[in-house]
């Protein structure tokens, strides 16, 4: 048997995360159980990276309500825990009479769940904010906005740490009985005991809600697929621009990243298998044709990758989308607080899903604040943005920020070097991809991904066989392709 925690969270991506996080305020003993090798492989690091303005959601659902507090308070959240954050406005566009009453429709919604600042615009002041955009009007939300989803979850992730949460990568939860004073919690690797539960398992959220005996949740996946452009096209693009929605979905649209790619997508099939993240050519040629209507600057001489992720939708027996279901069920199974279909917007919902969930734990028992906590967490530096005489002062003080590793996003041997040894402990080479963007530019790893491995190997006394790609199983390399002499 493992130690005894307050609190277990099933589930370590954004959502379990920022429940981690906002736990660890607490005096309270606080583990994670994370079943991949780190916190942002799943529907965490598969989306659009946006963050909602609010609008899309029926007024008086907690979609709705939880979204424009996570949009109010997504600034203060990147100062606090060091993340890329870009409030840059986001537009609906549309060409039709019929465009124009579901936009203001959409305008009126959003006024009613709290968003501000919404307007309906014309053409000319469409093409000021967007030049390269196809459109008559559109609805202008200027509070929207984009992040990097990894660096996101990671902050949380750390920032958790640092106040006392412990993580544990490759536990997935296989049972949970329970026993007189909380659970038993049996994973892959051991058992854990555990007063309270929190099911934060993203896709996994079905499964567990059954351990626990709260049967019946329906989980259907949502799978969307996207294509990375490569950055030359970023500069056309300020902003993330969406056709007029339906009533159940954005539709396919063109997004700015962070770091100044674009992403084109995601359509949405409804799929059973959660595991399988390919994307078909016909689909990449479904979503290039079907963007250019929108944004005419789509071509294959700028695809530099494709990925999908997957959302996890409860649905009724009808197979209409439900509202996000934050419970405690006290009857069925008490002291556990139970999430189920949090999908869009659980990344811009993230935190205030967690102090939702902990106001829950509050009306059950009394906790206790601690003096100590603190909500600050500094990433690693990002060089290739310093100003010249930063650079030139860091590279003075630590010669390794001098070695460039990734030529394509210009990420140094110092910046690999602080990755590989993350306070998580995470040790794949997607994990230093996601930290430092090493492997994610042009030629996607081609110059410098073998220099990381070696470096892995190197700092974690590794050998060649056991440096993993991302999941178990995934080796980089299965032995010498010859001895040295």
């Amino acid at each position: 048997m493992k130690e005894r925690y307050d609190v277990l969270i099933i589930g370590g991506g954004m959502v379990g995360s920022a429940v981690a996080r906002e736990l660890s305020r607490y005096d309270l003993r606080i583990g994670v159980l994370e079943k991949n090798l780190d916190v942002c492989y799943e529907t965490s690091g598969r989306n659009s990276a946006v963050v909602h303005g609010g609008f899309a959601y029926d007024p008086g659902t907690l979609k709705a309500k939880l979204c424009v507090e996570g949009n109010q308070m997504m600034g203060q959240l990147a100062e606090e825990l060091d993340f890329p954050f870009l409030r840059c406005g986001k537009v609906l566009v549309g060409n039709t009479d019929e465009d124009m009453e579901t936009l203001k429709r959409t305008l009126k919604q959003g006024e009613t769940n709290g968003s501000v600042g919404l307007e309906i615009i014309d053409e000319d002041r469409l093409h000021e904010l967007v030049p390269a955009v196809v459109g008559k009007f559109a609805m202008f939300s200027p509070n929207s906005g984009i992040l990097d989803p990894f660096q996101y979850t990671i902050a949380l992730a750390e920032n958790a740490h640092e106040n006392g949460a412990d993580y544990f990568f490759d536990h997935e939860a296989t049972g949970i009985s329970r026993e007189q004073d909380g659970y038993v919690i049996s994973t892959v690797q051991g058992d854990y005991h555990t007063r309270w539960v929190v099911n934060a398992a993203g896709l996994g959220c079905g499964k567990i809600s059954d351990m626990l005996g709260i049967k019946g949740y329906k989980i259907i996946g949502s799978k969307g697929d996207y294509i990375i452009l490569d950055k030359r096209t970023g500069p056309l693009l300020p902003m993330p621009v969406y056709p007029v929605p339906s009533n159940t979905y954005m539709g396919i649209h063109v997004t700015n990243t962070i770091d100044g790619n674009v992403t084109i997508g995601p359509n949405a099939d409804m799929v059973t298998d959660f595991d399988y993240y390919g994307v078909p050519q016909k689909n990449m040629d479904y979503l290039a044709k079907s963007a250019s209507d929108l944004w005419p600057h789509i071509h294959k001489a700028d695809y530099i990758r494709n990925y999908s992720g997957i959302l996890p939708k409860w649905v009724d027996d009808n197979g209409v989308i439900q509202d996000f279901k934050i419970e405690i069920r006290d009857e069925l199974a008490p002291q556990a607080v139970n999430l189920v279909g949090i999908e869009s917007p659980g990344l811009t919902a993230a935190v205030p899903i967690a102090r939702y969930a902990i106001n829950l734990m509050k009306q059950r028992e009394e906790l206790k604040e601690k003096a100590d906590f603190n909500p600050r967490r500094k990433g690693i530096v990002r060089f290739e943005s310093l100003s010249t005489e930063e650079k030139a002062r860091m590279i003075k003080e630590n010669p390794d920020y001098g070695e460039v590793i990734c030529r394509c996003e210009k990420v140094t041997r110092a910046e690999i070097l602080a990755a590989i040894h993350n306070p998580l402990g995470v040790s794949t080479m997607v994990g230093i991809k996601y930290r430092t963007r090493s492997m994610m530019g042009r030629c996607q790893g081609g110059y410098c991904q073998m220099r990381v491995e070696q470096m892995i190997e190197e700092e974690l006394g590794r050998k060649e066989t056991e440096v993993l790609y991302a999941r178990q199983n995934s080796q980089v390399l299965f032995g010498k392709v010859r001895e040295e002499d």
